[in-house]
């Protein structure tokens, strides 16, 4: 069996960037898990490409089937991790990355042991974390507020994850992670 890298971290620490060019750099060995998802598909994102874009009553129906290897309602909206996509990376003989949440990480770490391997983004600072979430257009100050709580819970679970990345720069952090990855595959 495969490894399955799970990238985790607060809303806005560089998370996707980062995996995009982990997965470009190891593509004949690593494949990207797509979650699914209820929120609303953003500029430029491609359903079946960035997410599995799903009504929630799909979605829901999926829980009660239990196709998911792990499913959380973050910020209103479901996100999680079809068995069947891990399944389709594996049987392609390759290594799973995905993007989750801490909770989904953790409980991936719990189902598969030292197959996983869990990262955690985090920010340099909160406040160089509130300033990329309004370069981003989160400036909405309610969900601004929920998003930087959220973040802080999550900093509290890093110490249960294999690696903590500080992101200050993105080409910095993803060369450590290349560095990482390259030992384990």
């Amino acid at each position: 069996m495969s490894n399955i890298f799970v990238i985790s971290g607060p809303s806005g620490v560089g998370k996707t960037t980062i995996y995009k060019k982990i997965i470009e750099d190891f593509r004949e060995n690593i494949s990207f898990s797509i979650s699914a998802t209820t929120r609303e598909i953003r500029a430029g994102e491609k359903d079946g490409v960035d997410y599995h874009f799903l009504k929630e009553e799909e979605f829901e129906y999926l829980i009660a089937k239990g196709d998911f290897i792990e499913w959380e309602k973050v910020h209103n909206n479901y996100y999680g991790t079809l068995k069947s996509e891990i399944y389709r990376i594996w049987e392609d003989g390759k290594h799973c990355l995905l993007d989750i949440d801490v909770r989904g990480g953790l409980r991936i770490q719990k189902m598969f042991g030292e197959k996983a391997y869990l990262v955690f983004i985090s920010p340099p600072s909160m406040e160089e974390l509130e300033k990329r979430l309004r370069s981003r257009g989160t400036n909405d100050e309610e969900s601004l507020k929920k998003r930087l709580s959220n973040a802080s819970e999550e900093m509290e679970h890093k110490g249960f994850y294999n690696l903590v990345l500080k992101n200050e720069t993105i080409d910095k952090a993803v060369q450590e992670l290349r560095e990482v990855i390259q030992k384990l595959i």
